[in-house]
């Protein structure tokens, strides 16, 4: 009777799961784009950028953005089980597809692991968080560093933080660096993290899944943090031409910093993958409308970035996930 229902979950994964992740990918993805205001005009000016070797370099780009992920998820994962690029490459996509569905991307891990052996699938998960750890606190540091120096360096009479008073700019930006400054003591220190929980019975069971924290030094997570900051780079330089392409007249120098911020922001908004094109776009324009008034090319380089670095990869990886063998983890 036991063997009976496993079978039957194991056909229900198998055959549901992955056509029903498509479906409810691919139609909530339609209508948030069609439901998008000025989208007609914005995806002219998209389908106008097509010739130009900008717009090329952006989409070649978010190859390098996913190969670059893949290469650090191939070296978190190694300390478990052994995986080639191409292996992981696919696992990454398949995370995308997955945290599309899921509140601030938390889900990646639930289509990563499909390519983990289902003994280290548990352990698999607090790998995946490590590499998110990194991410973030890549864009926590380079956001405060953009809110430094628009605060403290830009010669422009007025920066981001400018409608508030004196006193609560200072709150936000030192609140952010406090942030920052115990989340990196935090992932330098996940070896101690473990060390502390052991000491504590009623986590010992909690502790045998994230054992293989313990395993990473300090040149090894600098060296995930290190890739971490060179695909910051990538999709912050995706953007910065994508703008350019749109028309949108703001210096690139200052366009890296204003992106900066406004990274910072989506990493601390609440955000759900599927419906997060209207909160993208919001945001850009209401960091980069003090330094331009085409609204327009905001949005439609917002509306390229998010189907050119998250919706390509994540229908891509939906259709991976159709292609593999999903087997419950006990």
């Amino acid at each position: 009777m036991k063997a009976q229902l496993n079978k039957n979950i194991k056909i229900l994964l198998n055959y549901f799961l992955g056509p029903l992740l498509f479906i409810i990918l691919s139609w909530s993805l339609y209508r948030q784009i069609i439901n998008k205001p000025y989208l007609g005009i914005q995806w002219q000016q998209i389908k106008n950028s097509w010739m130009s070797w900008k717009f090329s370099l952006v989409v070649f780009l978010m190859f390098v953005n996913w190969g670059i992920e893949a290469r650090k998820w191939q070296l978190l994962i190694k300390h478990i089980q052994q995986f080639s690029f191409f292996r992981a490459f696919k696992s990454v996509l398949s995370g995308c597809s997955v945290t599309m569905l899921t509140p601030n991307r938390v889900g990646e891990y639930g289509g990563r692991i499909l390519y983990v052996e289902e003994g280290n699938r548990i352990k698999a998960i607090s790998l995946t968080i490590v590499g998110s750890i990194s991410q973030l606190l890549v864009t926590m540091m380079m956001g405060c560093s953009g809110l430094f120096f628009l605060r403290y360096f830009s010669q422009f009479d007025h920066t981001i933080l400018n409608p508030l008073p004196e006193f609560w700019e200072s709150v936000i930006t030192y609140l952010c660096v406090a942030i920052t400054f115990i989340l990196l003591l935090f992932y330098l220190r996940l070896g101690w993290l473990v060390r502390m929980m052991e000491k504590v019975p009623a986590l010992q069971k909690a502790v045998k899944h994230i054992s293989v924290l313990d395993e990473f030094n300090n040149i090894q997570l600098l060296q995930i943090l290190s890739l971490s900051f060179v695909r910051y780079l990538v999709f912050v330089l995706q953007y910065v031409l994508l703008l350019q392409v749109m028309d949108v007249q703001i210096a690139g120098w200052l366009c890296f910093w204003l992106l900066a911020i406004f990274y910072l922001v989506m990493a601390v908004a609440p955000t759900f993958g599927f419906i997060e094109l209207p909160v993208r776009v919001s945001a850009s324009w209401a960091i980069l409308k003090l330094y331009t008034v085409n609204q327009l090319g905001v949005g439609a380089a917002a509306l390229g970035i998010w189907t050119i670095n998250l919706v390509i990869p994540a229908v891509i990886g939906s259709l991976l996930i159709l292609s593999i063998k999903i087997i419950k983890e006990k």
